[in-house]
């Protein structure tokens, strides 16, 4: 089947043979989006984290099917910002969050979606928000640091 869906504010037109394909394998097998990561594929571990007209969602777990019939705007890590300069992602760079750095693309995507919704993130807002993301490094009070940074720089 065709389908046309938009990542990145660009219309892709794809060829999937299933429509349960999941968004994931999309990103990165036919677009080559691979700042997506494939982690557990079961949703639960936050790696392959996207967002969906502005709404976080694992993309392992999306059917390219719901997009199409919902109208679906993707955003990956490679589009939250044209230059990499997404107060997120500056803020973990600053914080030196990452240490494999395999879930970090998720965790920014999270954490985008959370100060987009409550931009004076509390500690306890942020610990509810990227709970279901895991860090196997361990590196959450440098997330939760970097989180604070990006709010205070939105904010500004």
């Amino acid at each position: 089947m065709k389908y046309a869906i938009t990542v990145n504010g660009r219309e892709r037109r794809i060829e999937a043979g299933d429509p349960d394909t999941p968004l994931l394998w999309i990103l990165r097998d036919w677009l080559g989006l691979t700042g997506t990561k494939y982690g557990c594929g079961v949703g639960v571990c936050g790696a392959c984290t996207v967002h969906v007209d502005g709404a976080e969602v694992r993309s392992c777990q999306t059917p390219v099917e719901a997009l199409v019939s919902s109208g679906g705007r993707v955003t990956t890590i490679e589009g939250l910002s044209k230059d990499g300069k997404h107060p997120c992602q500056q803020a973990w760079l600053d914080e030196d969050v990452a240490q494999c750095g395999y879930c970090q693309a998720g965790m920014i995507m999270a954490a985008a979606a959370l100060l987009r919704r409550k931009p004076q993130a509390t500690d306890a807002d942020i610990d509810e928000a990227l709970s279901d993301h895991v860090c196997r490094c361990g590196t959450y009070t440098r997330i939760r640091r970097a989180v604070h940074a990006a709010a205070k720089a939105v904010s500004q």
